[in-house]
């Protein structure tokens, strides 16, 4: 008498559960480092915007301190708050929900130089 067995045994259930588990906590920590460089990201992008705004009324104007009082609205949550102007300068910082914080310095206020050669500096923390 022959039987023939369908299916599979608790070990090698178990097993593949235990596989799947060991994936999972290896993609999880990932995926957050992944969500936080897309926060630092959309907040970059947001000052690059703001900088074309200021240098375009600075090239009309040749002054910073009479620009654009309201910033322009940030993406994906992001708050972008005008901090110091002068004649010759002006800060920003942008501030997303989850923490992420960055600020940006031009003319003469350029407290973190850039490699990029792009005006000012970017700090992102």
């Amino acid at each position: 008498m022959q039987r023939t067995r369908k299916g599979f045994t608790l070990i090698e259930l178990l097993i593949v559960v235990v596989i799947i588990g060991i994936l999972a906590a290896i993609a999880i920590p990932k995926f957050s480092e992944t969500k936080k460089k897309a926060y630092v990201t959309a907040a970059k992008s947001d000052l690059k915007n703001l900088v074309s705004t200021m240098e375009a009324f600075f090239s009309d104007n040749n002054s910073y301190a009479a620009g654009p009082l309201v910033p322009p609205v940030g993406s994906s949550g992001v708050i972008i708050t005008m901090g110091t102007r002068t004649a010759g300068g002006w800060t920003a910082v942008a501030t997303h929900p989850s923490g992420v914080t960055c600020d940006v310095f031009v003319g003469d206020l350029v407290v973190a130089p850039r490699a990029d050669g792009a005006p000012g500096g970017t700090l992102c923390r």
